[in-house]
């Protein structure tokens, strides 16, 4: 049993990410507990909890990343099955909240597939949810339980300071990413541009127009995530031909599907970095690609929330120059 700021605690890792799971355990300084994601010859999944939750405050790390639908039921199964086993509270730790491009009706007769979600989550349930980065703002108001978004601005950030890139511009690869391009461009103390596109279907990307100087300047593309790598890789190449210098892309998620590798190692992409939200598969490894960690900032709201402390200084960041990082 472990015991943390004088409660009981234990944190828990499905299959989606161990990795990580780990990194967390180990910057608060408890165990990862064990359990099994067992599948029954037909596919059907089912969770055994290997020691006792009765009356601890239990973690799940989860990012429901692919396959999305096998971790989201996994994440549901170990809900009821904590709840079953009277753990005091269910915490629900996505880094990666899958669905979450479904957020509204685009179009007639389209589901709203981030509510349902976060209505399954609750009903199998889960008292918190902590992510990183959620797609879309409102989805937090889907839930009636809290709901921590943390960013992955002050990781990506630190990096981006660290290699003294020189005569910058942030680049929203949309005007809907304006509002994140502004944050890192206060951080980094620049400027920003705005790479106006057209989405004839999903997964495909036309650039139109940049809204911007960009010409001889260092530019660093942020997004959300980067599933395809379309967007990005045909925005770094709109932006080398308007007389960018280099491109960089900065995306907390690093969804990486279908020829997103490819993609990227063909472009004129300087550097994609990325955090481990999600899994990088081995395969997937390559020169250009950079992974950092999400580990310590999700442990340190752990430690926040056990201890009753407000959430709201890991959201507040200011550069110390003397020390080289974000506070």
């Amino acid at each position: 049993m472990s015991i943390l700021l004088g409660k009981k605690v234990k944190v828990f890792s499905l299959s989606s990410n161990k990795e990580l799971a780990l990194e967390i355990c180990d910057s608060i300084g408890i165990p990862l507990s064990s359990c099994d994601v067992l599948h029954f010859a037909d596919g059907e999944i089912n969770v055994q909890i290997n020691e006792t939750v009765r009356g601890h405050h239990v973690f799940v790390i989860q990012p429901t990343s692919a396959p999305v639908n096998d971790h989201l039921m996994e994440l549901l199964i170990m809900c009821d099955a904590l709840k079953r086993a009277s753990a005091k509270t269910i915490n629900l730790v996505i880094p990666y909240y899958g669905y979450s491009r479904q957020d509204r009706k685009a179009r007639s007769r389209q589901p709203i597939s981030a509510k349902l979600v976060a209505d399954l989550l609750q009903t199998a349930g889960a008292d918190r949810v902590i992510c990183m980065d959620i797609h879309a703002a409102q989805i937090q108001g889907f839930f009636n339980i809290p709901v921590d978004n943390f960013m992955g601005l002050p990781i990506l950030c630190n990096y981006l300071m660290d290699k003294h890139l020189e005569n910058i511009v942030v680049v929203s690869p949309d005007h809907g990413g304006t509002t994140r391009a502004r944050e890192f461009a206060k951080v980094l103390d620049t400027t920003i541009a705005i790479i106006d596109k057209r989405r004839p279907e999903p997964n495909k990307a036309e650039v139109m127009n940049i809204i911007g100087d960009v010409k001889g300047k260092t530019c660093i593309l942020v997004d959300d995530m980067c599933d395809t790598a379309g967007t990005l890789t045909i925005g770094a190449k709109a932006l080398m031909e308007a007389g960018a210098v280099e491109v960089y892309a900065a995306c907390t998620h690093g969804v990486l599907s279908g020829p997103a590798i490819e993609r990227i190692q063909n472009s004129c992409l300087k550097e994609m970095i990325i955090t481990n939200t999600i899994k990088l598969d081995p395969a997937k490894k390559i020169d250009k690609i950079k992974v950092l960690s999400v580990g310590q900032l999700l442990g340190h709201g752990i430690l926040r929330i056990l201890s009753d402390e407000p959430l709201s200084g890991l959201f507040t960041y200011s550069y110390d120059k003397t020390k080289r990082e974000l506070l």
